[in-house]
């Protein structure tokens, strides 16, 4: 084990800076068996061998040199990057408490006086070996940890947008019968019209072509007339002339309806956009209902009490995860009939967002626990319990916080808090 240390202990190297070459010889005889030497007569040599290959573990400094003394030499080394972290131990005539206090304070570990016994000599320099290898290890260990940290910090944001995505694909697909639903009323009766204008069309055509046919013959008895005029009735073209246009118009609105949801589904998803922005989170509330109307308008009336609030930079589409997520479990505290009260404002620097509902309320050793990844009080299959979570998260991005208080038969009240700008860290990610 001894031979095993002494081994380790070689590979360290010493440099050796003195004027005195007898000094040189002393201490360079005498440390050779346990450590590699390099040997400077000059403060200038000794910057040179600091900053070279091997680079010494350890450097013994004398203080009074021609040219460049000691204290000049160490605060050289010690502001290059390079070669600031080598511990140097002077080793001096200067026996003076001043010429000490003065060498420690400009960064030596140790201070030595000339003559000194090498026993001691060695000793101190094996201590500041094995200090600097617990310091180098201990940076070793924090550059290691830094990375890990980072490391970790990716795979939380990749966790963070993997749960964002899993509950924006469960809200995707609670969502798709309603909209389709949303859809397929205008588009059925825009289908109707379409085949009732058909018919209209076929019956006005049949009279167009007997009236050609007449005017061909050049037949204008009063026989041919009458028939024109029963053909007339019976497609009943004045009943025609009044339908067709509110038809037309009808199927405009339908078609216009749908046009309508499909701009809501972009806004709702800002799909064309996915840097921050200055957004109207009104804007992005009322596209959201649009989106969620049919989960909404059979058993929940909506009450909007917009305040006063200015645009705010932020994620829109996020955000209108948030609101989507807040009103969709606010339909489902409703039982049968109920409300939901929407509220917004503004108070410098931060603009809040309050959805509020008569519903039944969460139990309150339920609350604690509401914005945990996976908790859900919603029946198996009906909630995967990411909404409150990612949410919370979307918020905390921006900046924000949810407040939530709730009582058991009475409702529960949830109020998004926003930064107008967001913490400058938070908009960089």
């Amino acid at each position: 084990m001894e031979s095993d240390k002494q081994s380790t202990e070689r590979q360290a190297t010493i440099l050796l800076v003195d004027d005195e070459s007898i000094n040189l010889s002393v201490f360079g005889q005498f440390l050779a068996p346990y450590y590699q030497i390099l040997v400077a007569t000059n403060g200038q040599r000794a910057l040179q061998l600091a900053g070279g290959a091997p680079k010494p573990d350890l450097i013994l400094l004398d203080v009074m040199m021609p040219d460049m003394d000691g204290y000049e030499v160490i605060g050289q080394l010690k502001a290059d990057p390079k070669t600031g972290d080598i511990p140097v131990i002077f080793v001096t005539a200067l026996t003076s408490d001043l010429e000490e206090e003065r060498g420690l304070s400009l960064g030596a570990v140790d201070y030595l006086y000339k003559p000194c016994h090498l026993s001691i000599l060695l000793a101190r320099i094996k201590t500041q070996l094995e200090l600097k290898h617990a310091r180098d290890w201990l940076k070793n260990q924090n550059t290691y940890l830094e990375a890990e940290v980072q490391r970790r910090h990716q795979e939380n944001q990749s966790v963070h947008l993997q749960l964002l995505q899993s509950e924006k694909l469960a809200a995707i697909g609670q969502l798709a019968a309603g909209i389709a639903h949303e859809i397929n009323n205008p588009i059925g009766f825009v289908n109707s019209n379409l085949n009732t204008l058909n018919g209209y069309l076929r019956d006005v055509f049949c009279v167009v072509d007997a009236y050609n046919a007449a005017l061909a013959e050049k037949n204008f008895s009063e026989e041919a007339l009458q028939n024109l005029r029963t053909l007339k009735q019976t497609k009943q073209l004045d009943y025609l002339r009044g339908d067709i246009p509110e038809l037309i118009a009808e199927s405009m609105e339908g078609l216009s309806r749908v046009r309508d949801i499909i701009q809501d589904l972009k806004d709702f998803a800002h799909a064309d956009k996915n840097d921050w922005e200055l957004a109207d989170l009104h804007k992005g509330l009322d596209s959201t209902l649009n989106i969620i109307n049919n989960e909404l308008k059979y058993h929940c009336t909506v009450h909007k009490q917009y305040g006063e609030m200015p645009e705010i930079y932020c994620l829109p589409s996020q955000l209108n995860q948030v609101f989507m997520n807040l009103l969709i479990n606010a339909a489902h505290a409703i039982d049968t009939k109920g409300d939901i009260h929407i509220s917004t404002g503004c108070t410098e620097p931060n603009v809040w967002v309050e959805i509020r509902d008569n519903g039944k309320g969460i139990a309150p050793e339920n609350l604690p626990r509401l914005f945990e990844p996976f908790f859900t009080t919603k029946p198996v299959g009906k909630g995967t319990g990411l909404g409150l979570s990612v949410s919370q998260n979307i918020v905390r991005k921006h900046g924000g916080k949810i407040e939530v208080s709730s009582q058991l038969g009475q409702g529960s009240r949830f109020r998004v808090w926003l930064p107008i700008r967001p913490p400058e860290s938070a908009s960089a990610e």
